[in-house]
C-alpha cells in the first residue's frame, strides 16, 4: 500500500551513531534543514552501536598493537597511531562541545576514564614493546605511558592477570591512564534524544527498500513502515547511508558508478563475559594482547573492563565468527545478494587472496568453549569455566575493493566514505576504529558533500573543535590544552577506583 510523499533536506539511514553524529553537526551549523532518521529497528543504536556489539574501547591507539609496525630495519612505524589518536581527539572535542552546551548531559552515562594497556609475552616481543614505548612515550600524544617488565609493578596494575601466573618466560606490559571506555549505545542515544528535541523525524520500524535519482536532481526513497505496512515516498536533497552493514546493500540500490566494484565480507564477533562479581572487581584496564601469527588484525585478544547499565563488567575477546547475514538482525542471504556483475571479480579474487582467512575463521568457529578458556587463561591464568559466558557480539563487513597497493579483491580493515561525485549521497562502509572516529569521519563526508556551504560553516566548526584544520602532532601546545579542556568537561580528570589486589 502507497500514501503519499513527503520533502525534506537530508535523509540519514540507521540511527546509529554515525547518523546520530552527522544529524548533530548538521543540527548545529545548519539549525533551520529539516532531516528524517528512518531506522528499521524498533529504537536507537541496536546494531553496531549497541554497547554489547562492540568493545567500547575508545579507540585512541594507546594500547592496539596493530596500529604500530615494526619496519625492516627494527625501528616503530606510528604514523597510524598518531592519526588514530588524532581522529579520536576531534571526538572528544565535540562531545565537550555538546556537554558544555547542555545539548547532551551527564557524560559519566557514557565516557568513563580506564587505563588502556598493552600486554606481550616472550622475548622478542618484549623487546618490541619496549622499542613501541619508547617510540610513543616520546611523542606529544602519547606522554605519560610507563612501561614495565617487573613481575611486581606488573601485579600493581592487572593484579586479576598475574595471580597464579607461573613459568620464567618474559613478559611485558605499557600502561597509559588517559584511555577510556565509552559506551556507544548510550551516546547515540542521547544524540537522538537531542535531535528529537530539534524537531528532528525520527521514524524507527522504517525500512528503506529503494532509493533512486529523481529528474531534478533529488533524491527519492521508497520506505516501508514495518508496524502498519504501509509505504512511502520521501525525497531529500541529501541521503547518508548510516545503515552498519545495511549500507553496501543500500549503496548498491542507490546505482552510483562510485559504489560499483564493492564487495562486503561479514565478520561476527563473540565475547566471553565474566559473570562473578568478585573477578571483575580484580581488574580495571583494557588490556590488548598481541594476534597470533596469521591471524586478521581484527582478532586481536583484548581482556576489557566495561561499564554498561550502570555497572562494572569484564569482557574477553573477541572470538570470530561467520554468519553470512550483514546485520545481527539480517537476512542469511546478504552475502549472496551483495555479489553483483560488477563486483563479481573482485570477490572471486578476494576468495582466492584470502584463503588464511577463512581458514582462520573456520578455526575460531570449530572451538569449544573449553578451547576459548585457554585462550582466556593467557592473560587470566587462574579463569574458571563457570564463571564466564559466551556472548555474541555484532556483526561486521569488512569492505573488498580493487586498490593500487593490493590489486584486484583487497580486503581493507578500516571506516571507508563513498559518496557521489555531486556530493549528493554518501555511505559509510567498514568497521574499526569507527565509532571512535564518527566525528572525523562525518566532517569528512561535510567536507565532500558540502562544499558550497563548508566556508560559512568553518568558524562554527572550529568553536564545536578548536584543532579542525591542524595538526595535534604539530601542535603540542594546542594538544595539551584541548585534552585538559575536554577532560575536565568530560568528567574525566578525577581519580577512579582502581583493580582491587589480589594475593
Amino acid at each position: 500500500m502507497n500514501h503519499g510523499q513527503t520533502s525534506t533536506d537530508v535523509i540519514l539511514i540507521g540511527a546509529g551513531i554515525m547518523s546520530a553524529t552527522l544529524g548533530t553537526l548538521l543540527k548545529e551549523l545548519a539549525p533551520d534543514w529539516n532531516i528524517t532518521v528512518f531506522e528499521q529497528l524498533g529504537r536507537a543504536g541496536e546494531e553496531s552501536s549497541n554497547e554489547w556489539n562492540n568493545a567500547g574501547t575508545g579507540h585512541a591507539a594507546l594500547c592496539e598493537l596493530n596500529y604500530t609496525t615494526e619496519r625492516p630495519d627494527g625501528t616503530v612505524d606510528i604514523s597510524k597511531a598518531v592519526k588514530v589518536n588524532e581522529q579520536f581527539q576531534v571526538s572528544r572535542q565535540f562531545w565537550a562541545y555538546l556537554v558544555q552546551h547542555q545539548r547532551i548531559r551527564n557524560p559519566q552515562d557514557f565516557i568513563m576514564p580506564l587505563p588502556h594497556m598493552s600486554y606481550v609475552r616472550g622475548e622478542q616481543n618484549v623487546e618490541f614493546l619496549k622499542r613501541r614505548y619508547e617510540a610513543l612515550s616520546a611523542h606529544p600524544l602519547f606522554q605519560g605511558m610507563e612501561f614495565s617488565k617487573d613481575p611486581g609493578k606488573l601485579r600493581e596494575w592487572v593484579p586479576l592477570m598475574m595471580k597464579e601466573r607461573k613459568g620464567e618466560e618474559p613478559i611485558a606490559a605499557t600502561k597509559i591512564d588517559s584511555g577510556t571506555d565509552v559506551n556507544f549505545g548510550t551516546l547515540t542515544r542521547m544524540l537522538l534524544n537531542h535531535l528529537k528535541e530539534q524537531d528532528v523525524d525520527i521514524r524507527y520500524k522504517h525500512s528503506v527498500k529503494k532509493l533512486k535519482r529523481t529528474p531534478d536532481g533529488l533524491w527519492e526513497l521508497k520506505v516501508k513502515d514495518l508496524s502498519s505496512g504501509v509505504t512511502q515516498r520521501h525525497t531529500a536533497k541529501f541521503v547518508f547511508i548510516g545503515a552498519g552493514g545495511g549500507s553496501l546493500h543500500l549503496l548498491q540500490k542507490s546505482g552510483i558508478p562510485e559504489g560499483k566494484r564493492i564487495g562486503g565480507f561479514p565478520v561476527s564477533g563473540l565475547f566471553m563475559v565474566c559473570n562473578n562479581p568478585e573477578v571483575v572487581r580484580q581488574h580495571h584496564a583494557k588490556v590488548y594482547g598481541k594476534a597470533s601469527v596469521g591471524a586478521p588484525p581484527m582478532s586481536v585478544p583484548h581482556l576489557d573492563t566495561r561499564f554498561i547499565d550502570d555497572q562494572k563488567a569484564l569482557l574477553f575477546g573477541p572470538f570470530a565468527g561467520f554468519s553470512p547475514k550483514f546485520l545481527k538482525t539480517g537476512s542469511m542471504f546478504d552475502l549472496i545478494t551483495s555479489v553483483k556483475p560488477h563486483n563479481l571479480l573482485t570477490m572471486l579474487a578476494a576468495g582466492v587472496k584470502e584463503m588464511s582467512l577463512t581458514k582462520y575463521l573456520v578455526q575460531q568457529l570449530m572451538l569449544s568453549k573449553e578451547q576459548r578458556m585457554e585462550e582466556l587463561r593467557d592473560f587470566v591464568p587462574g579463569a574458571k569455566s563457570e564463571d564466564w559466558d559466551l556472548i555474541v557480539a555484532g556483526q561486521r563487513v569488512q569492505v573488498i575493493k580493487d586498490t593500487v597497493e593490493g590489486g584486484k579483491g583487497t580486503l581493507q580493515f578500516g571506516t571507508e566514505v563513498v559518496s557521489a561525485v555531486d556530493g549528493s549521497i554518501a555511505a559509510l562502509l567498514g568497521a574499526s576504529p569507527g565509532a571512535s572516529t564518527a566525528v572525523h569521519v562525518m566532517l569528512e563526508v561535510i567536507e565532500k558533500c558540502f562544499p558550497q556551504q563548508l566556508e560559512a560553516w568553518k568558524p562554527k566548526i572550529k568553536e564545536m573543535i578548536p584543532s579542525y584544520g591542524l595538526s595535534l602532532e604539530g601542535n603540542p601546545e594546542l594538544f595539551q590544552s584541548v585534552h585538559q579542556a575536554t577532560s575536565q568537561a568530560l568528567g574525566l580528570s578525577e581519580a577512579k577506583p582502581q583493580a582491587v589486589s589480589v594475593s
